[in-house]
């Protein structure tokens, strides 16, 4: 929130003021909620997968003007008191509040990761203690593979088409989350919160060279094997909340003559194209933005991302950056993509929104 100058003028703070409530409220006269846009008329966005539990975040959220926000679902993190957040209603609380027209309430998209398994969350009940060294524990599913190869701790790439992982990503069986709640799948608590969709990270995991050298063990390819867990994704998602909106993050070279992607995601999403930062949980790490990626990567994400918007499906990016965020912005909406630039940790919301917003 910024302070409000000395200098501005009494009518133009009751006109924010105004602006503000109306931000909470995007009803029409009868109370329902308007509709929220389409991801094709999407054109800012905000990503936090930190501190959604902190004092404040929520109202910041809602303050937001953002007609998209993706967010960490929090209360499936039980290695703190998150484990008691209120995910449900701070749902329904940012469904209330308007988008950037006034007109349209936010879109609301949970955060998953469903090429790793991370030992935070409800379902891992397993030990803890693995320095990544030699084989996993004992005690850990088999399709539990290696470390995470970013330096993400606690986060472990999987064979996503294990049946025991589709379990707990889609189905549900088999699932046992007490004495803590009543968990089924990460699909199911991304349903049961309100959220309009999912945010798919880690299907990089299809190009990852232990993850391969897994499926090739097990007769499968793993690009084809990919695409086939985000169709059961969307297919189980949409029968029971049609509409249900899937979108990739990252993993651009997916679509490569891979045709049978399109039609089971909603949007890509890529990190990173021309700024990115330390892998870091840390909000003031200055190693967490302004990294300049290699020109040969830019053209990279370009040539893959194109793909996206020849088959028209929206791109929206997430640059790391901080004293060069004006020309991630501008770089970005060169190429039609609808950017947010932020820092690395994901652990508030932007203190450089879009020029526009």
């Amino acid at each position: 929130m910024k302070a409000t100058p000395a200098s501005v003028p009494v009518v133009l703070i009751a006109l924010i003021l105004l602006a503000s409530c109306d931000s909470e409220n995007p009803t029409d006269d009868d109370g329902t909620l308007r509709p929220p846009m389409s991801l094709q008329d999407v054109e800012f966005w905000g990503y936090q997968i930190q501190d959604v539990a902190a004092t404040g975040a929520v109202d910041a959220l809602v303050a937001s003007r953002y007609d998209m926000l993706v967010l960490e679902p929090t209360r499936t993190d039980w290695s703190s008191e998150d484990k008691s957040f209120d995910t449900a209603a701070m749902v329904a609380r940012i469904k209330q509040s308007a988008a950037s027209d006034g007109e349209h309430r936010k879109l609301v998209i949970a955060y998953i990761d469903i090429g790793e398994a991370e030992d935070w969350r409800w379902y891992w009940t397993w030990s803890t203690d693995w320095d990544c060294q030699g084989q996993p524990p004992g005690d850990w599913p088999e399709y539990i593979l290696i470390c995470d190869p970013d330096g993400w701790g606690g986060n472990y790439p999987v064979a996503y088409w294990d049946a025991a992982w589709k379990d707990i990503i889609i189905y549900g069986r088999n699932q046992d989350s007490t004495p803590h709640g009543d968990y089924t799948s990460v699909i199911d608590e991304a349903i049961r919160s309100g959220f309009d969709g999912i945010y798919l990270d880690w299907v990089e995991g299809f190009e990852n060279v232990d993850v391969v050298a897994r499926a090739e063990l097990d007769g499968k390819d793993a690009a084809t094997e990919m695409i086939q867990f985000i169709a059961e994704m969307r297919t189980y998602a949409r029968a029971r909340v049609p509409g249900f909106l899937i979108i990739q993050q990252n993993a651009a070279e997916l679509i490569d003559s891979r045709p049978a992607l399109v039609p089971e995601i909603d949007a890509i999403a890529q990190e990173g194209i021309w700024y990115d930062g330390d892998a870091t949980d840390d909000w003031n790490d200055p190693d967490g933005h302004d990294w300049v990626n290699d020109a040969d990567l830019v053209d990279y994400y370009l040539d893959h991302l194109q793909d996206y918007t020849n088959a028209g499906l929206p791109v929206f990016n997430c640059e790391y950056a901080l004293s060069r965020s004006a020309d991630a912005y501008s770089l970005s909406r060169q190429h039609g993509f609808i950017p947010y630039v932020t820092r690395r940790s994901l652990g508030r919301l932007t203190t450089t929104p879009p020029p526009s917003y």
